[in-house]
């Protein structure tokens, strides 16, 4: 039997877009005589459609496409994913369904049984075999996170999946493992936030990988069953790989299915808007993106020289536009009011804020997207004014911690400087005051990251965190910043979800006494 394997990016709710994907994928595997063809789920409405499932048109409309897809099975059978209604004298129930279809005919359906907690809102789980027969093979067919029936005689499993992508996370298939070989089929793509890795691969009765598509691609593969394939001895790419290509794949995403164009963002000389405009220019061009360098009396001579070097590296069109007279301006407004009160935040995060309206300003007249700056590191602990820095439609680094925004730096310099070197070995500054570092008010970056990752991600315990080595000081600190700033997190725009715990899945209570 030949199975072909079809991994694609779909749009939520593009239905004539997906649609059109899956017909050209079934036209390309009936040329290469293909018996099935494989999809990945939810893959005609889109994945994750969230309260567009609640909406009976949405659901009209997949049970429509999916009827069209139906007539162009003749010749070949066709699996594949969606959301279904299933009715009975009580209720309409709605599954997320694995469909099944033979010469025009939608024979089978196989609902998903191990629901995430998101789901759980809109789906019902089901308990229903997910086993049936199909030219001599006994066939199970799961969705998402469910696995194969404890059943004799199981002689493959298809497992069509809608996997995000996690960074540092074992980037391996939960049911690889079985007596039996393996189909796994994950779509790619971003949604906002949301990111998918693709990735589909193929395993033996082992659990050996014997064929992979790539990360964030398009691809399309011929299983056969009957064919002997030799186990895939090749290295996974690099963790700091798959999060740069994860990151620019979700910016040209966004861009693409929001139907936006250009991009804007402050240019600082620090390393986070240095790598943030890296990946804009590599996912929608340098030519698509206009900056401005926002240079205040407290801005060193060499932000301005390395914001300008790399504004010329990549080909951007550049801006200066000093805020020092609006600045002064906007405080002797003040001094009424501030009279002789000594410098303190406010000062500081008035330039924040100039910087931002400027920004938007320049956003609003140009229709340029206004690209978000700020690490996860500094989005934790509030290091980030309100209205200033936390700016912008689209979060590119609100989910990487500031350790690895260096790393991204240095990935992208891996074959030729990018981004001026000094950015990169220069200590992290704000520079909202004179000599000020981010050292200042924070622990240094590498203990930071570390205490933030144990306890955000790995959920450890104040007391558990000290007894690996960390100064309890440092960690109750970091901690109780963290508790401190959820107001503001809140308050922040979308950021692209690469980590097991982002901050738009969490919430740490600002009242919470523990």
């Amino acid at each position: 039997m030949k199975i072909a394997i079809a991994q694609q990016n779909y749009s939520i709710g593009d239905f004539g877009k997906n649609a059109t994907k899956i017909s050209k994928a079934i036209f390309e595997a009936k040329q290469k005589n293909a018996d099935l063809i494989v999809f990945p789920e939810m893959c005609i409405c889109g994945s994750f459609p969230f309260d567009l499932l609640q909406k009976e048109d949405f659901i009209e409309t997949t049970m429509q496409v999916l009827q069209r897809i139906a007539t162009e099975s003749f010749g070949i059978a066709v699996l594949l994913g969606c959301p279904t209604y299933s009715e009975d004298e009580n209720e309409t129930k709605l599954y997320n369904s694995a469909i099944f279809i033979e010469n025009g005919v939608l024979t089978r359906r196989f609902n998903k049984k191990n629901l995430s907690h998101l789901e759980t809102k809109y789906f019902i789980s089901d308990t229903e075999k997910n086993v049936f027969e199909w030219k001599n093979k006994k066939i199970a067919v799961c969705v998402g996170n469910d696995k194969p029936e404890k059943e004799d005689g199981i002689s493959l499993a298809i497992n069509i999946a809608a996997k995000s992508f996690k960074h540092k996370e074992c980037q391996c298939n939960n049911i690889a493992k079985n007596s039996f070989p393996t189909i796994y089929v994950s779509q790619f793509g971003g949604n906002t936030e949301v990111l998918y890795e693709g990735h589909s691969s193929v395993y033996n009765a082992d659990g050996e990988k014997i064929i992979e598509l790539p990360y964030f691609e398009e691809g399309f593969e011929i299983y056969d069953t009957e064919k002997t394939y030799e186990p895939i001895k090749t290295s996974a790419p690099s963790e700091i790989q798959l999060l740069h290509d994860a990151l620019v794949l979700g910016l040209k995403d966004y861009f693409e299915k929001n139907n936006f164009k250009t991009a804007t963002l402050g240019l600082s000389g620090g390393i986070d808007s240095a790598v943030v405009l890296s990946l804009a220019a590599e996912a929608i061009g340098s030519e698509n993106i206009r900056v401005l360098l926002l240079p205040s009396e407290f801005s060193t001579s060499h932000s301005i020289t390395d914001a300008e070097g790399l504004a010329k590296n990549l080909g951007v069109q550049y801006d200066i536009v000093p805020i020092k007279s609006i600045y002064t301006e906007s405080l002797s407004s003040l001094s009424p009011l501030f009279q002789n009160l000594p410098f303190s935040l406010a000062e500081e995060n008035l330039q924040a804020r100039i910087r931002g309206i400027l920004l938007m300003a320049v956003s609003n007249k140009f229709g340029n997207i206004l690209l978000n700056t700020s690490n996860k590191s500094e989005v934790a602990v509030g290091y980030g004014t309100l209205y200033g820095d936390t700016n912008g439609s689209i979060s590119v680094l609100g989910d990487v911690y500031k350790t690895d925004v260096f790393n991204l730096a240095r990935y992208i310099n891996r074959d030729k400087e990018i981004i001026p070197i000094n950015t990169i070995l220069k200590p992290p500054s704000a520079e909202l005051h004179p000599d000020q570092k981010d050292s200042d008010s924070l622990p240094d970056y590498d203990t930071l990251d570390k205490i933030l990752y144990q306890y955000v991600e790995c959920g450890k315990s104040e007391n558990a965190i000290v007894e690996m080595g960390f100064s309890k000081e440092t960690v109750a600190k970091t901690i109780s910043l963290l508790k401190r700033c959820e107001y503001k997190r809140k308050q922040c725009c979308p950021a692209i979800r690469v980590s097991q715990k982002p901050f738009a899945e969490t919430a740490i209570p600002l009242i919470a006494k523990f």
